[in-house]
């Protein structure tokens, strides 16, 4: 729903996209797809902390990866220091497949990248909740 929200604040103040609506479905998969491996992630910090307030201390670091990616700037613009970072994180292919998506941008292997991200933060997440989640259920 906040993406949706985010969309329709980006449209009132004159973004355009040329996205077909392939591309639109395409978007929203990419988005479906980063929530829930983020989603899952924060469900194995949920079950490991003990209390909400730490559950969401994790997922308020998560807001800050956008800021070290190419959200607001080529990741070649960057210091060096932080290039490899934001080169190398899941929002950045995240970022340019639906920038790619929405705005006809190349996307090259920046899909593939945001899928194998996504996949592979699922997997480790859902390992992860489901093994603590019965290792605290038997307790």
């Amino acid at each position: 729903m906040a993406t949706t929200l985010v969309v329709i604040v980006a449209f009132l103040v004159g973004w355009r996209p040329n996205a077909t609506v392939l591309e639109w479905l395409a978007s929203g998969a990419v988005v479906l797809m980063f929530v829930g491996a983020i989603s899952w992630a924060s469900a194995a910090v949920g079950v490991l902390v003990k209390t909400p307030d730490a559950a969401n201390g994790f997922t308020f670091m998560l807001l800050f990866l956008p800021y070290i990616s190419s959200a607001f700037v080529p990741t070649d613009t960057l210091p060096s220091f932080l290039q490899g970072i934001a080169r190398n994180q899941p929002a950045t292919p995240f970022i340019e497949t639906l920038r790619g998506l929405w705005m006809g941008t190349p996307i090259g292997n920046q899909a593939w990248w945001a899928t194998a991200w996504c996949l592979g933060i699922f997997a480790v997440s859902y390992i992860t909740a489901s093994w603590l989640f019965r290792r605290r259920a038997a307790v």
